[in-house]
C-alpha cells in the first residue's frame, strides 16, 4: 500500500514535471513560428534527426554517463514535442492526445498491474504484451505483422525472434542454442579455411555465385543464432556488438602523435 507521504511527494513531482513540459511546449511553438529552419520542417525532414537522437540516447545510456543521458533525453523529448506540434497543425492530434494514447496503451498492456491478471515473471509479462498488442485496433494479427523491415539487423532479428517465441515458434529450443551457435561457427570456420584468395577475396564477393550464397547462408545462420542466444541471456545484441566494437577500436587505434 502506498504511504500518504509518498502520494504527496508524487503529486509534487508531477506538478514540477507538468510545469517543465508546458514550458518546453511553449518554446517549441515559439521556434516553429519564429525560426526559419523550424518553419520549413515536416515529419519526413525531422524523423532522420529523431532517429539520430535516439541512437545518441542509447549510447549515453550504455556509457552510464548521467550528464550525457540528461542531455540526450532532452533532445528526444524535444523531438516528441515538435512532431506532436506538426500533427496538431494538420488536425491529426496533439501532445495531449499522444500522451493520453500512450497512457491508455500502457494500462491496457499491463493487466497484471491495472487488472486482475496474474503473472509469475518478466517473460510472462512480455508474452502477454505481445498477445494484447496483436488484438489492438489497426494491428496485424500475423505473427510478424507490423515489424518494420528497416530496423538495424540485430534489432530486426531480435524482434522477429521475440514475436516467434510469443507464438510458440522458437528458432531453436533454448537448451540447444549454445550447441547451434557452436555448430554454425564451425561451419563458418570450415568455409573460411577452404576459401581461396584470403579475406580480401571473400569481402569482394569472389568465387562462383553458389559459393557466395553458401557464405551468406552460413554467416546469416551464425548471426541469427548469436542474436537468439543474446535474447536468452537478456542481452541487447545491438548494444553488445557496439560495445565489443568500441572496445576493439579503443584497443587497436594508434596512439596520437605527440
Amino acid at each position: 500500500m502506498t504511504r500518504p507521504d509518498q502520494n504527496s511527494a508524487d503529486d509534487e513531482r508531477a506538478g514540477q514535471n507538468a510545469g517543465a513540459l508546458v514550458a518546453l511546449d511553449a518554446l517549441t511553438r515559439t521556434l516553429r513560428r519564429e525560426c526559419p529552419w523550424d518553419r520549413e520542417q515536416d515529419e519526413r525532414t525531422i524523423v532522420p534527426h529523431t532517429v539520430e537522437e535516439a541512437y545518441e540516447l542509447a549510447d549515453a545510456a550504455q556509457s552510464r554517463d548521467d550528464a550525457k543521458l540528461l542531455d540526450e533525453l532532452g533532445d528526444v523529448l524535444f523531438q516528441v514535442h515538435f512532431l506532436s506540434l506538426l500533427m496538431e497543425e494538420r488536425g491529426a492530434g496533439d501532445l495531449a492526445a499522444v500522451a493520453e494514447h500512450c497512457r491508455q496503451k500502457l494500462i491496457r498492456r499491463h493487466p497484471h498491474v491495472f487488472g486482475d491478471r496474474e503473472v509469475e515473471n518478466a517473460a510472462e509479462v512480455l508474452r502477454n504484451w505481445d498477445q494484447i498488442k496483436k488484438g489492438e485496433e489497426g494491428r496485424s494479427a500475423a505473427v510478424f505483422g507490423d515489424v518494420p523491415e528497416n530496423l538495424p539487423g540485430p534489432l530486426y532479428a531480435r524482434k522477429l525472434l521475440r514475436r516467434a517465441s510469443s507464438a510458440g515458434r522458437e528458432f531453436v529450443p533454448a537448451e540447444k542454442l549454445p550447441q547451434h551457435v557452436r555448430e554454425a561457427a564451425e561451419r563458418a570456420a570450415a568455409l573460411a579455411s577452404s576459401e581461396p584468395g584470403g579475406p580480401d577475396h571473400q569481402l569482394t564477393g569472389g568465387g562462383p555465385p553458389a559459393d557466395r550464397d553458401d557464405r551468406f547462408a552460413v554467416i546469416g545462420d551464425l548471426m541469427l543464432a548469436a542474436v537468439a542466444l543474446a535474447r536468452e541471456l537478456r542481452v541487447d545484441p545491438e548494444l553488445a556488438l557496439r560495445t565489443a566494437a568500441d572496445a576493439f577500436r579503443e584497443r587497436e587505434q594508434e596512439p596520437e602523435n605527440p
